[in-house]
């Protein structure tokens, strides 16, 4: 039981004893290594003032954080100052150090940053400007309150961006601070626009810096930009004097070490940072930075891990990346102006104080720039707004400049005698050969005409066109003089390798200017991004397309034209039709009981009634809308037919009308292609060629569209040298489509009536002037560029060089309609020709055919008239047999009764003689009038053959021979 009293009287000791000691405030220990002891004693005098703010802003610190210092001399041998940081401040357990430079020199601190960073100890530097302390992979643990010297290139972009200058030459030394100085001027100019022409690199020490600075006069610009420490600065000052380089037209603008050399020059500008050298003060911000940073450490200080204690101590600190990452976090206003900081450490909104050198050799400050600027009689506000931003660049007027002028540089070489470089390129760039005289003529009332020299056949010729008066407006306006020469390989330009070798290089005009034989490009140069990437463009001067380039193609038959409005089929229909229409009303005419058939019985006649030549008629008439006189139906059903094909007649007639007028009064010639997007060149064959101009923006432009690379492939191999020898092809046949800019082609289409443009434009682009990269004509050019678009001159240009004038050779506008010719009509002549022949032809042939048919009828005639008298002599015959067989039958009672009578008279006279018997003749028998001689044969020695015999007509042979067969005829009969 006592001993459970005892352990508990212990353990309420041990608590009062934890409470006490936790009540007690914490020490912040912060350490410092200073160059001198004056700065140790401000130091301690900062520290001392923060506990004296913890009570006076009744800080939540107040009661739970004592601040409290130590501090060292910086000793000038690194592995020295290292081992005093071990041994006199880290057994300290401090907080944070503050770190200066050593007395004796100006080295930066960067052996306590190594020591305090391995044992993850922030370090907060005063002095050290070093580019090399960003570098967080080997400076983790450093913060600073003064800029690195690579931010002056801050306060150098601004300047250029207020004084107005693109173009400058860039100077710095061939070491880490030089590139990094580099590097961030590169960075913040590129935005502004703002232009190295040249970055001149100088071995630090040497004693001569005449050949790197030799080159600048060779340069445009004359803005120099000079970073380099102060002794160096001195050797290229005197340098530079010496080359004439800080004389009258130049601008110096340097570095703070630069400035600091005992001879700058009259007129250079330099930077100064404002308390850059009071050590004092950023001591001062130094422990305010601490302060902040712990004020919002507030909650966790009690909580904080005591720092190592030694070298010796392995232990990682935890609490120092804590510290470190609220240090960066800060924003206030110190006595150095505003503080912040990057996430590297480095201070920002630092003030520049920009200083001139006038006439009497006095630095005059001129300017300031960034930070607010902090008055010296008002105490600082402790803490800034979030959103208070730095006051921009502020400079004066009166600044004296090299050479003691006091009239601002224009910062570049004016050079007044451009050289220009173009090529043949109609209608843009016509090349004509020197007249006799050796004066130029223009072309055109208005124009200009300019000697340019082909260096290829060392000749001089002259140069004319849309793009020349353009130059002669904008050297008018811009003030220069020009002198022009051709291209001496005739080509634009590509990329490409040369003398078989793996390095690419430009030919062409933009090979030119890249190497300094050209200043301007001036002609139809299409803008793309492979050329920008190398040279600098204007605005365009014309914006245009590409377009193709073809043969006019006719008609293949013009004979055929006035058959073109309805297609075949429609033909044969309508064709049908005439003659199916005109069969139904033949029988609904001759079938109806009302019809002329049934009606035809007493006035009408067989042939008044519609038969089916007179429906044939009908149809045709009504179709061809000819008067019809006769032949009409007569039954109500052929009639209500023949008003439905009547109808039909009056569409099928006004269609064929209107037609008619569409396909031969608008009749034109077509292209035989639609357009980029035709199949003949989407799946090209051999009987197709097309192309374009080698090495030019065309074919580049192919090359890049994947959905093109079929067509660039088809005609990689068939590209012209230049667009008049593709064009001279097209004219010929040789190829059938010829691909380029759309201008070009308007004005071969406008001046040659074969040629004609398919489709619509595609890949539009502009066409610009060529510059130098980075030229300082680049933008009084572009400007001068849109001052002729405002004024109408680029307008003329296009009316006088490309445009179609009234006075075109080509006989019919593209907006007129075709006026009708022989060829258009020839057709029809040639069917009226036609039909004349075929009605003569027919003709004839109607002749022949009632000839003979006339013939046949008038044998007809004469058989019949032969068998009515073959038929009439039978009769006449079986007549004259009856009469004769009367005759015999008379006869023979005659000489019955003459034998009777004789018989009589013998009986009556026995004795009387008896006279001879005589037969008698047929005439006597008959009488003279019985038969005429006509109808007795002719003697035997006179009659035709027993069976012929020739029929007379009133004693005329009818010419015919009738046989018959007669028995009274034949010889051997005899009438017994």
């Amino acid at each position: 039981m006592g001993s459970l009293l005892l352990i508990t009287t212990v353990g309420s000791l041990c608590s009062i004893l934890l409470i006490t000691v936790s009540s007690e405030p914490k020490t912040i220990m912060l350490g410092a290594s200073l160059s001198s002891e004056r700065h140790q004693f401000h130091f301690k005098i900062a520290v001392d003032k923060l506990n004296e703010r913890l009570i006076r802003d009744n800080s939540v610190l107040k009661d739970n954080v004592q601040f409290n210092a130590t501090s060292i001399l910086m000793d000038g041998n690194p592995i020295r100052s290292a081992l005093d940081v071990c041994d006199r401040l880290l057994t300290e357990r401090v907080y944070t150090v503050v770190a200066s430079h050593p007395n004796s020199s100006n080295h930066a601190p960067i052996s306590v940053s190594y020591t305090c960073g391995y044992y993850q100890i922030p370090v907060i530097g005063v002095s050290a400007r070093d580019s090399a302390f960003s570098d967080v992979n080997v400076h983790k643990m450093f913060l600073r309150t003064v800029p690195p010297y690579s931010h002056q290139a801050d306060v150098w972009v601004a300047m250029l961006e207020h004084l107005g200058w693109k173009h400058v030459v860039f100077i710095y030394s061939a070491d880490e601070e030089g590139r990094t100085v580099l590097s961030r001027f590169q960075t913040l100019a590129e935005p502004k626009e703002i232009k190295i022409d040249r970055t001149i690199k100088y071995l630090p020490g040497e004693a001569n810096y005449t050949d790197d600075l030799q080159q600048i006069h060779g340069l445009e610009s004359r803005v120099i930009l000079l970073s380099a420490a102060t002794d160096d600065a001195e050797v290229i000052f005197s340098d530079a004097e010496t080359l004439g380089l800080v004389a009258q037209d130049f601008a110096w603008i340097v570095s703070e070490r630069a400035f600091a050399a005992v001879n700058t020059p009259v007129g250079v500008l330099g930077l100064q940072l404002v308390n850059g050298s009071d050590e004092v003060k950023h001591i001062s911000d130094a422990v305010d930075v601490i302060y902040d940073a712990f004020s919002r450490l507030a909650s966790s200080v009690q909580t904080l891990e005591e720092p190592p204690s030694s070298c010796s101590d392995r232990k990682t600190w935890m609490g120092g990346n804590k510290i470190l990452g609220e240090l960066k976090q800060t924003k206030l206003q110190g006595r150095t102006g505003q503080l912040r900081f990057t996430e590297q450490g480095d201070r920002l909104d630092a003030m520049y104080e920009i200083i001139n050198i006038n006439t009497s050799r006095r630095h005059v400050a001129v300017g300031f720039y960034g930070g607010l600027q902090v008055s010296p009689t008002q105490p600082p506000p402790t803490v800034i707004k979030m959103d208070e931003k730095p006051q921009p660049l502020r400079m004066s007027q009166n600044i004296t400049w090299p050479g003691g002028v006091t009239v601002k540089p224009k910062g570049l070489r004016i050079k007044r005698n451009i050289t220009v470089v173009t090529l043949h390129e109609i209608p843009f760039v016509e090349v004509n050969d020197m007249p006799p005289d050796g004066v130029c003529k223009p072309l055109k009332k208005d124009s200009h005409s300019f000697p340019c020299t082909n260096y290829s056949s060392d000749e001089v010729k002259c140069c004319s066109g849309y793009c020349m008066d353009m130059l002669q407006k904008i050297a008018e306006i811009r003030d220069f003089n020009f002198t022009i020469h051709l291209s001496r390989d005739g080509l634009f330009g590509s990329f490409e390798k040369r003398n078989n070798s793996d390095l690419k290089q430009w030919n062409g005009m933009i090979g030119e200017l890249i190497e300094r034989k050209a200043d301007l490009i001036v002609a139809p140069l299409t803008i793309n991004p492979e050329r920008a990437a190398f040279i600098d463009f204007t605005k365009p001067f014309k914006y245009q397309g590409l377009n193709i380039l073809v043969k006019k193609t006719q008609k293949d038959s013009s004979l055929a034209s006035f058959l073109q409005p309805f297609q075949d089929t429609l033909w044969i229909l309508v064709g049908l039709s005439v003659h199916v229409v005109a069969l139904v009303l033949y029988l609904l005419d001759r079938f109806s009981p009302f019809g002329r058939f049934k009606l035809a019985k007493s006035e009408d006649t067989e042939e008044d009634a519609l038969n089916l030549s007179s429906a044939m008629w009908f149809s045709w008439g009504v179709l061809l809308n000819s008067g019809i006189g006769e032949g009409t139906p007569r039954s109500f059903s052929a009639r209500v037919l023949g008003m439905v094909w009547a109808g039909f007649a009056m569409i099928i007639v006004a269609s064929y009308t209107a037609n008619l007028a569409a396909f031969l009064v608008l009749d034109r010639p077509e292209a035989r292609i639609s357009g980029i997007d035709d199949p003949r060149l989407r799946n090209p064959n051999e009987n197709f060629r097309y192309a374009t101009v080698k090495d030019s923006a065309v074919e580049m432009y192919f090359k890049r569209q994947v959905e093109l690379s079929t067509m660039y492939r088809n005609m990689e191999d068939k590209n012209y040298m230049n667009a008049a020898s593709a064009i001279e092809a097209v004219r010929k046949g040789d190829l059938q489509a010829f691909i380029w800019d759309s201008p070009r082609l308007e004005y071969e289409a406008a001046n040659d009536c074969d040629l004609t443009t398919a489709g619509d434009l595609f890949g539009r682009s502009g066409l610009g002037i060529g510059l130098r990269k980075n030229s300082h004509w680049t933008h009084p050019v572009s400007l001068a560029v849109l001052e002729l678009h405002e004024s109408g001159f680029m307008e003329e240009l296009d009316n006088r060089w490309i445009l179609v004038d009234s006075k075109s050779q080509c006989p019919e506008g593209n907006s007129a309609p075709a006026t009708l010719g022989l060829t258009n009509m020839a057709g029809v002549f040639m069917m009226v020709a036609g039909g004349i022949v075929a009605g003569v032809l027919l003709i004839f042939v109607e002749i022949a055919y009632k000839r003979h048919r006339g013939l046949k009828e008038k044998e007809l005639e004469l058989a019949r008239n032969a068998a009515d008298r073959w038929r009439g002599n039978i009769e006449k015959r079986r007549t004259l047999r009856q009469t004769l067989q009367k005759q015999r039958e008379e006869q023979m009672r005659a000489s019955n009764a003459l034998q009777n009578k004789h018989q009589e008279a013998v009986t009556e006279g026995n004795n009387m003689p008896t006279p001879p018997y005589r037969r008698p003749s047929l005439i006597e028998a008959t009488g003279s009038n019985a038969l005429g001689p006509a109808h007795f044969p002719p003697p035997i020695g006179q009659r035709a053959s027993p069976t012929q015999y020739t029929p007379t007509h009133g004693g005329v042979r009818s010419g015919r021979t009738v046989t018959w067969h007669n028995p009274a005829h034949n010889p051997d009969f005899s009438v017994i």
